[in-house]
Parts: C-alpha cells; sequence; structure tokens
C-alpha cells in the first residue's frame, strides 16, 4: 500500500468515539430524553438527546444556558446517555463546579459536520438553519450568544471548532477534545480503489472520490487563516500527547496558528491516546470551561 495514502486512510478513520460504554462514575443522573427533529434540508428526522438541568420541570420560566455537543465518527446523538455523560456532569453541579445548562446532541452520521461535496447531505446548513432553531424554540433556552456553547470529541471536535470559528456570531464559547486537525494532507495520487476506501471511511463528506481540496476548503485552519479574527470567543482545546493517530500535531499547529493570528485561547497536551478514558478523564475541563463563560466570567488565558 501506498505509504501516504496509509497514512491518509489511518488518520480519517481515527475520528471514532466509542459509544456504549460502562459509566464512568455512579452518580443520580438528571433528567435527559431522546427525540427527533424534522429536517427539510436533509429530507428526514434527525434524532437528538439532551440532557435537562434539575429543576427544568418545576419552574416553567425559568431560561438556560445551552451547550452543543457533537460525536465523534462510528458516534451518534447517544453519546449523551451511553457514555456515562449524565453522570459526569451531575457530579460536576454536586461538586458546585458547573451550573446548570442544557447539553444536546444530535446525530450527525458521517457527516463531518458540513454540507457535502456532492451537496446531497447539507449537514452545516440543517445544523444552523434547522437544528439550533427547532431546539431553542422547544426548549426553555436563552437564546443568547454568551449563554450558547458548543464542544465535540474527535470528528465532532473538528465540527465545534468549524462552527465555532466559522459562525462566532452565534456561538459564545468553543471547545473540543482530540480534535480530527490535520493541518496538510499527504500528497499522493489515489487509486480508484484507495479513494473509494477514503469515502467509505468519511462517507463521501469530502467527494467521492475523496477530493483533498475540499477537505482542505472546509478545514478549521482554513476558516482561521481566511477569515476574519473572531472577538470575545473564548476557545479550550486539548489533545493526547499519545494519540495513536497523530491528532496531537495537527492540535499543536492550530495552537500555533490562532497564537499567530492573534486570537487568544486555552490548549493543552496531555498524556492520553485516543479512546474513551482520555475523554472522560478531560470532559470536565471543557464543561467547567462553557459553564464560567455562561456565567459570564471569562476563562483565564
Amino acid at each position: 500500500m501506498n505509504k501516504s495514502f496509509g497514512l491518509l486512510l489511518f488518520l480519517l478513520s481515527a475520528v471514532t468515539c466509542t459509544v456504549g460504554a460502562p459509566s464512568l462514575r455512579a452518580a443520580q443522573p438528571g433528567r435527559g430524553e431522546c427525540r427527533t427533529v424534522p429536517s427539510k434540508i436533509l429530507g428526514h428526522p434527525v434524532a437528538y438527546c439532551v440532557i435537562l438541568p434539575r429543576g427544568y420541570d418545576e419552574d416553567k420560566t425559568k431560561q438556560y444556558p445551552v451547550l452543543y455537543f457533537l460525536h465523534g465518527l462510528g458516534g451518534n446523538e447517544q453519546i449523551l446517555v451511553n457514555t456515562g455523560v449524565t453522570n459526569e456532569v451531575e457530579d460536576l453541579r454536586a461538586e458546585d463546579k458547573i451550573g446548570e445548562f442544557l447539553l444536546v446532541a444530535p446525530n450527525a452520521g458521517r457527516s463531518f459536520y458540513i454540507n457535502s461535496r456532492n451537496g446531497k447531505v447539507r449537514y452545516e446548513a440543517f445544523f444552523i438553519k434547522e437544528f439550533i432553531p427547532f431546539i431553542e424554540s422547544h426548549y426553555r433556552i436563552h437564546a443568547v450568544r454568551q449563554e450558547r456553547g458548543i464542544t465535540g470529541v474527535s470528528m465532532g471536535g473538528y465540527g465545534a471548532l468549524r462552527f465555532g470559528l466559522k459562525y462566532p456570531e452565534l456561538f459564545g464559547s468553543v471547545s473540543a477534545h482530540s480534535a480530527a486537525l490535520i493541518d496538510q494532507l499527504p500528497k499522493f495520487k489515489a487509486t480508484e480503489e484507495q479513494s473509494d476506501e477514503i469515502a467509505m471511511v468519511v462517507g463521501g463528506s469530502f467527494g467521492d472520490p475523496f477530493d483533498p481540496a475540499y477537505w482542505e476548503k472546509e478545514s478549521p485552519f482554513t476558516i482561521v487563516r481566511n477569515g476574519p479574527k473572531p472577538a470575545n470567543l473564548p476557545i479550550y482545546f486539548d489533545c493526547g500527547t499519545d494519540d495513536e493517530f497523530g491528532f496531537y500535531r495537527g492540535a499543536k499547529h492550530f495552537d500555533e496558528l490562532l497564537t499567530s493570528r492573534g486570537i487568544a485561547h486555552e490548549f493543552h497536551l496531555y498524556p492520553g491516546g485516543h479512546d474513551l478514558d482520555y475523554f472522560a478523564e478531560h470532559l470536565p475541563a471543557s464543561l467547567e470551561f462553557h459553564s464560567r463563560v455562561f456565567e459570564g466570567k471569562t476563562p483565564a488565558h
């Protein structure tokens, strides 16, 4: 196998977040529910899960901030209920480390949270134009920028950084864990069979055959390089130094790019790989990060 092709396929296939693992901690969970939202843009209903704060059903007038939670490749909206996130949230609230807000996770399949190269799966358009308005009109959410955050892991981290930096007028905070950040793709000429394999991994989002130019166009790196400097957008991201897919390299390059543009952010490299253990250990950091923003406290950089 061509070495460059092998590296690319290895990297792209790595954006999987394990789902269905045992709970991270034992704690009384808050109320969660899983439903669907209709979509004219996608042409079918989209499943989502939401974790509601305690007391949500008691005070019918109170409004809350919202944190949108994006899953990784191979995962789905069940990331909030099948990986112990609910327990983690309740533990942090019991310790007064985070406040009350909603967490909402939509199913995104293998979309990478973009509008696909062929225009058939316009997930970004759905998320921005349909999903957010639906959620914020069906739940008691204080729909203002400062109280709307976005986070994600792996493919979802890629999506969260894209959305936060592309739509800074919508999101007041953005975070990511082990984001699928690749500054530059390996340069090689793929055979038809290799292109089919890549398209199978990423679901055709970047073209079938895979189009490197479209990958570059949609990249968070490109958004930062070509877009305006976001104003007052707290950014947090981290990655494991033992991430077996090399995303720590992309994270370091992204840190350097943000620094060069004078974009304030918080970045960490921690020991750990690209797995649920790493995600579970560092999820509290981003939950606390967003909670501080929701409360009007400026995160330290």
